[in-house]
């Protein structure tokens, strides 16, 4: 398969499965698009092994099959076609890569978390090292702040997914911040939205904020396109935040969507930053 195939396809995927990310990166110049949207398909294919319904032993067989796919020539396959391009062109480190396929064996191995220690090493591999995936190609030398602010990403993603995750059989919400808030895994199981709940989540929504805050010190280190493409998708991520804290924490009937208007109002906003 040829590159631009493989582009269009990884390209086509971020537009269908992106909630946030595919507005962003189509602020970008064709060549930093193309980059981020093979990073990105990346990253959602380790998503789809760890999130899908194979026993915890095969995932980890297909998990470790792609890191040698990363280490061996792409063959046919379009999200490797594509990555292998972009790393070609832009310094995009193998480590995080394979940090991400570490997030997704971890979520095979890992369905609990004591401290809020022990969950942001997780969201570093998982989220944080997308950060670091990315920030060569929009061309900045800041791998620990594009970490952070992938973290404070992946910390949002906590708060709007409870209810999906619980079905996965995995509570990512530190132990030691439920005992002390009072708020027990049956009121997950049922969806309590009791003030015990609201209390704890206001904490998390809080903390999430703050990492996003020191993440976006970045965007002063970006050119200007490729800052409010990391702008939109971040101010996304907040503007969902906004409405789960303002439906009171009820995260329990659905992730809140937000409408073309209300992302392009984002948009604007990153643009005129």
């Amino acid at each position: 398969m040829i590159a631009e195939e493989a582009y269009a396809e990884v390209e086509r995927l971020t537009r269908r499965r992106a909630r946030n990310f595919a507005y962003g990166i189509m602020l970008l110049p064709r060549e930093k698009r193309r980059a981020i949207a093979a990073i990105y398909a990346f990253a959602r294919r380790v998503d789809d092994i760890a999130d899908g319904s194979l026993s915890d032993d095969a995932k980890r067989e297909q998990l470790e099959g792609l890191r040698e796919d990363l280490a061996s020539a792409p063959g046919e396959d379009a999200t490797l076609v594509a990555l292998a391009d972009a790393r070609g062109r832009f310094a995009i480190p193998g480590d995080a890569l394979n940090a991400l396929i570490d997030g997704g064996v971890q979520d095979t191995e890992q369905k609990r978390y004591a401290t809020f220690d022990e969950l942001r090493g997780y969201c570093a591999r998982v989220a944080g090292a997308v950060g670091r995936a990315c920030v060569p190609v929009y061309g900045a030398d800041e791998p620990k702040r594009a970490e952070t602010l992938g973290i404070a990403l992946q910390l949002i993603n906590i708060i709007r997914d409870v209810a999906e995750d619980w079905r996965l059989g995995r509570v990512y919400l530190p132990q030691d911040e439920l005992e002390r808030h009072g708020v027990s895994e049956d009121d997950i199981a049922v969806g309590r939205t009791t003030p015990e709940w609201r209390e704890l989540m206001a904490f998390e929504a809080a903390r999430s904020r703050a990492h996003l805050d020191e993440g976006l010190t970045l965007l002063d280190y970006l050119d200007r396109r490729s800052a409010a493409c990391v702008a939109t998708f971040a101010g996304l991520y907040r503007s969902t935040l906004d409405r789960i804290e303002a439906d009171g924490f009820d995260v329990f009937g659905g992730a809140p969507t937000l409408s073309p208007v209300a992302k392009l109002r984002v948009v604007g906003a990153a643009l005129a930053r």
